[in-house]
C-alpha cells in the first residue's frame, strides 16, 4: 500500500513550520542585541516545487511511479529590511510587530494544518469501520 500523500505533505509543512518559528523567535529575541540582522526563511511554496507528487503506477505500461522526496530545503536568509524601521541606531534590523505578526501567521497555518488532517483521518476511519 502506497503512502498517503497528503500526511507526508502536512509532515513537510509542519516541520518547515517549526523551522519558521524558531528563527522568528530567535528574531525576536535579539530585537535588542546591535547589529543583530533580522533572519527568515525560504518560503513552503519553494519546499512544494522541490516535491514532486505523481501518482502511484499499479502497472509498468502507466504512469511513472511516485517519486515523492524525503526531508525538506530551507535555507535561512536575512531578511527584506522593514521600510518602516529600516537600521536602527544600534544596527538592528528587527521589527517586532512584524515578527509578532509572522508568529500569529504560523499559528494560523498550523492550526488549518491540522485541522485538515484530522478531518481527512477520520474520514479515513469511518471508511475502515464501514
Amino acid at each position: 500500500m502506497q503512502p498517503i500523500q497528503l500526511f507526508d505533505l502536512a509532515s513537510r509543512q509542519a516541520e518547515w513550520l517549526s523551522i519558521r518559528q524558531e528563527v522568528v523567535a530567535g528574531n525576536i529575541a535579539n530585537a535588542n542585541t546591535p547589529h543583530y540582522k533580522a533572519k527568515d526563511i525560504t518560503p513552503f511554496s519553494a519546499v512544494l516545487n522541490s516535491t514532486s507528487m505523481t501518482m502511484a503506477r499499479t502497472n509498468p505500461a502507466h504512469l511513472s511511479g511516485n517519486s515523492l522526496n524525503t526531508g525538506i530545503n530551507v535555507d535561512v536568509e536575512n531578511a527584506k529590511l522593514n521600510n518602516e524601521i529600516g537600521v536602527q541606531e544600534s544596527g538592528n534590523t528587527v521589527a517586532l510587530a512584524q515578527e509578532l505578526a509572522k508568529s500569529g501567521e504560523i499559528k494560523r497555518q498550523a492550526d488549518l494544518s491540522n485541522g485538515l488532517v484530522s478531518s481527512f483521518h477520520r474520514m479515513m476511519l469511518m471508511t475502515v469501520k464501514r
